[in-house]
């Protein structure tokens, strides 16, 4: 074995592939490539305080008191201001819409540049104080108000198929983040010693076919009837071929990510209880859609692809089904079978 092998001397950083590829871009100036670079900073931020969370009392609800008398900021309300204020110091947003926050969030006038970002700076937040993986979710679009003048929700409510780049970091048993620009999925590993991401996995495929289904069963008596029929021939199959295995966290970024890396369906329909789903499209359902898209797997509501749904508010809710291309089509067919 020789010493390269031990210790990479000429290592693809995070930071370094965005570079290159920035350089690649007609007429870049360099400006998304700083802003994803603070949302690098942000996910290194958070990853780190999930780490502590238990040791440093961030798991409890906000609004409980410390021995000093200070409010004890929840792990998903100290994330979101993390990333807020990186994204702000970046001087390449214009405005933000996070999971967090009622309102558009609008950059300081001095601070202003040409992207959007959407966010949802911890999903999963619920299964914090039971240590199960959790993560976060970006999306980033050009605006498309004139530079200069007032960012207004106008700037965000834009389709999925025209971000600019997206990703999810996963805080697991190691700290992934996915990202893509738009020529493929890449992975790319944190490692702790030198404090930066390492590219693990070039232009990421999908599966055609998977063996795994990831949907909340519980529900099973809110569903529509091509959803518990769909499920019924997952596990009974006809053909004489194995069912299929059940897989679920409950962490959006979880199940998408064990999705992309074994192949199968996640589903998260609309259901009695939630008739447009749960699911919020813009910072949760369009950054995962472009990321599925770019590994060759598909994503929809049930109705159309998630990529063109015109977004009519910030905090709108979709069905969303994802997965490998033969999963997503044949539940389809079963959607067209009880239209």
């Amino acid at each position: 074995m020789s010493d390269q092998s031990a210790f990479d001397t000429d290592v693809w950083t995070l930071t370094r592939f965005i570079m290159e590829t920035g350089r690649q871009a007609k007429g870049a100036t360099g400006e998304l490539t700083q802003l994803i670079n603070a949302m690098l900073t942000a996910i290194k931020a958070i990853s780190s305080a999930v780490r502590k969370a238990g040791l440093a009392h961030l798991q409890g609800m906000a609004g409980s008191v410390n021995v000093t008398g200070d409010d004890v900021k929840k792990l998903d309300v100290l994330s979101n201001t993390l990333v807020i204020n990186m994204l702000q110091a970046s001087y390449s947003t214009c405005c933000m819409v996070s999971e967090e926050n009622k309102e558009l969030i609008v950059t300081p006038k001095d601070k202003r540049g040409k992207y959007v970002v959407c966010f949802d700076p911890l999903d999963g937040s619920s299964n914090i104080d039971c240590l199960a993986s959790i993560g976060t979710i970006f999306a980033i679009y050009k605006r498309v108000g004139l530079t200069g003048t007032l960012p207004t929700e106008k700037d965000a409510l834009q389709p999925g198929h025209a971000i600019v780049c997206s990703g999810y970091a996963l805080y697991g048993s190691a700290t992934l983040v996915a990202l893509s620009t738009g020529a493929g999925l890449n992975f790319f590993m944190l490692d702790p010693a030198i404090g930066e991401f390492i590219l693990t996995e070039r232009n990421v495929r999908i599966k055609q076919k998977g063996k795994i289904y990831s949907l909340n069963e519980g529900y099973a008596k809110y569903f529509h009837p091509s959803i518990n029929e769909y499920l019924k021939h997952k596990k009974y199959p006809e053909d004489g071929s194995s069912p299929y295995g059940a897989r679920y966290v409950g962490s959006m970024v979880s199940d998408v990510h064990r999705t992309i890396a074994y192949g199968g369906i996640f589903m998260y329909p609309a259901n009695e209880k939630s008739p447009k789903g749960k699911l919020r499209l813009l910072y949760e359902c369009n950054p995962i859609a472009f990321l599925i898209e770019q590994a060759g797997g598909l994503a929809t509501t049930g109705t159309q692809r998630v990529l063109d749904v015109q977004p009519e508010a910030l905090h709108q809710r979709v069905p969303f089904v994802v997965g490998s291309p033969d999963d997503v089509n044949e539940y389809l067919s079963f959607v067209k079978k009880f239209s």
